[in-house]
Protein backbone atom coordinates (compact mmCIF):
# COMPACT_ATOMS: atom_id res chain seq x y z
CA UNK A 1 0.00 0.00 0.00
CA UNK A 2 1.16 3.48 -0.62
CA UNK A 3 1.45 6.13 2.08
CA UNK A 4 -1.64 8.22 1.16
CA UNK A 5 -3.86 5.12 1.46
CA UNK A 6 -2.32 4.17 4.82
CA UNK A 7 -2.74 7.73 6.04
CA UNK A 8 -6.43 7.72 5.06
CA UNK A 9 -6.97 4.35 6.74
CA UNK A 10 -5.33 5.61 9.93
CA UNK A 11 -7.56 8.71 9.82
CA UNK A 12 -10.66 6.52 9.40
CA UNK A 13 -9.64 4.36 12.36
CA UNK A 14 -9.15 7.50 14.43
CA UNK A 15 -12.61 8.76 13.48
CA UNK A 16 -14.12 5.38 14.35
CA UNK A 17 -12.54 5.50 17.82
CA UNK A 18 -13.86 9.03 18.36
CA UNK A 19 -17.40 8.02 17.34
CA UNK A 20 -17.29 4.98 19.64
CA UNK A 21 -16.09 7.15 22.50
CA UNK A 22 -19.09 9.49 22.17
CA UNK A 23 -21.29 6.87 23.76
CA UNK A 24 -18.89 6.70 26.72
CA UNK A 25 -19.10 10.42 27.47
CA UNK A 26 -16.37 11.58 25.13
CA UNK A 27 -12.72 10.84 24.62
CA UNK A 28 -10.41 12.50 27.07
CA UNK A 29 -7.70 14.68 25.55
CA UNK A 30 -5.79 16.78 28.09
CA UNK A 31 -5.14 20.44 27.35
CA UNK A 32 -1.55 21.28 26.40
CA UNK A 33 0.53 24.42 25.82
CA UNK A 34 3.99 25.06 24.37
CA UNK A 35 6.06 27.86 25.94
CA UNK A 36 9.32 29.42 24.75
CA UNK A 37 11.83 29.51 27.61
CA UNK A 38 14.81 30.91 25.70
CA UNK A 39 17.18 27.94 25.55
CA UNK A 40 14.35 25.44 26.11
CA UNK A 41 10.85 24.63 24.93
CA UNK A 42 8.40 23.76 27.68
CA UNK A 43 5.37 21.54 27.22
CA UNK A 44 2.63 21.98 29.83
CA UNK A 45 -0.10 19.29 29.97
CA UNK A 46 -3.09 19.34 32.34
CA UNK A 47 -3.39 15.86 33.85
CA UNK A 48 -5.38 16.23 37.09
CA UNK A 49 -6.08 12.94 38.81
CA UNK A 50 -3.48 11.04 36.80
CA UNK A 51 -0.94 9.08 38.86
CA UNK A 52 2.68 9.78 37.97
CA UNK A 53 3.27 6.03 37.57
CA UNK A 54 0.78 5.85 34.69
CA UNK A 55 2.38 8.67 32.67
CA UNK A 56 4.71 7.86 29.80
CA UNK A 57 6.54 10.18 27.46
CA UNK A 58 7.99 9.12 24.13
CA UNK A 59 9.76 11.09 21.44
CA UNK A 60 9.94 10.11 17.79
CA UNK A 61 11.35 12.48 15.20
CA UNK A 62 9.47 15.78 15.37
CA UNK A 63 6.71 14.38 17.60
CA UNK A 64 6.30 13.80 21.32
CA UNK A 65 3.57 11.58 22.78
CA UNK A 66 2.26 11.79 26.33
CA UNK A 67 0.17 8.84 27.51
CA UNK A 68 -1.49 8.07 30.78
CA UNK A 69 -4.59 6.93 32.54
CA UNK A 70 -7.04 8.48 34.95
CA UNK A 71 -8.92 5.85 36.89
CA UNK A 72 -12.68 6.21 36.47
CA UNK A 73 -14.58 7.05 39.64
CA UNK A 74 -16.59 4.26 41.22
CA UNK A 75 -20.25 4.71 42.11
CA UNK A 76 -20.43 7.80 39.94
CA UNK A 77 -23.91 9.38 39.96
CA UNK A 78 -23.24 12.12 37.43
CA UNK A 79 -20.07 13.19 35.70
CA UNK A 80 -18.48 15.42 33.11
CA UNK A 81 -14.85 14.36 33.54
CA UNK A 82 -13.96 11.48 31.23
CA UNK A 83 -11.48 8.97 32.53
CA UNK A 84 -9.51 6.12 31.15
CA UNK A 85 -6.50 6.02 28.87
CA UNK A 86 -5.28 8.92 26.73
CA UNK A 87 -2.59 9.42 24.10
CA UNK A 88 -1.67 12.97 23.14
CA UNK A 89 0.75 13.38 20.22
CA UNK A 90 2.14 16.83 19.51
CA UNK A 91 4.58 18.23 16.98
CA UNK A 92 7.53 20.21 18.29
CA UNK A 93 7.07 23.86 17.29
CA UNK A 94 10.88 24.18 16.96
CA UNK A 95 13.76 21.74 16.61
CA UNK A 96 14.96 20.26 19.90
CA UNK A 97 17.89 18.07 20.87
CA UNK A 98 16.80 14.46 20.75
CA UNK A 99 16.06 12.82 24.10
CA UNK A 100 16.66 16.05 26.04
CA UNK A 101 13.25 16.08 27.74
CA UNK A 102 13.09 16.46 31.53
CA UNK A 103 9.66 16.01 33.12
CA UNK A 104 8.10 17.06 36.41
CA UNK A 105 4.56 16.72 37.76
CA UNK A 106 3.11 19.21 40.23
CA UNK A 107 -0.48 20.09 41.11
CA UNK A 108 -1.90 18.11 38.20
CA UNK A 109 0.32 19.72 35.55
CA UNK A 110 3.00 17.76 33.71
CA UNK A 111 5.84 20.05 32.61
CA UNK A 112 8.47 18.79 30.17
CA UNK A 113 11.53 20.90 29.24
CA UNK A 114 13.28 20.17 25.96
CA UNK A 115 16.60 21.76 25.02
CA UNK A 116 16.31 23.72 21.77
CA UNK A 117 18.64 22.88 18.91
CA UNK A 118 18.82 26.61 18.09
CA UNK A 119 18.22 28.56 21.34
CA UNK A 120 16.64 31.97 21.40
CA UNK A 121 19.17 34.36 22.88
CA UNK A 122 18.34 37.94 23.72
CA UNK A 123 21.08 40.29 22.62
CA UNK A 124 21.15 43.70 24.24
CA UNK A 125 23.50 46.42 23.22
CA UNK A 126 24.90 48.86 25.71
CA UNK A 127 24.54 52.44 24.63
CA UNK A 128 27.42 54.72 25.43
CA UNK A 129 26.67 58.21 26.69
Amino acid sequence: MNEPVLSRLQHLMSLREEVESLSRGGRWVPAADWCDAGTHLELWVDVPGVAAESLTLSEEGQHVTVSGEREPLTRLISGDRPGGHFDLTLTFPEEVLSQSGQASLAQGVLTVRFEKRYPTIDVRSEQQD
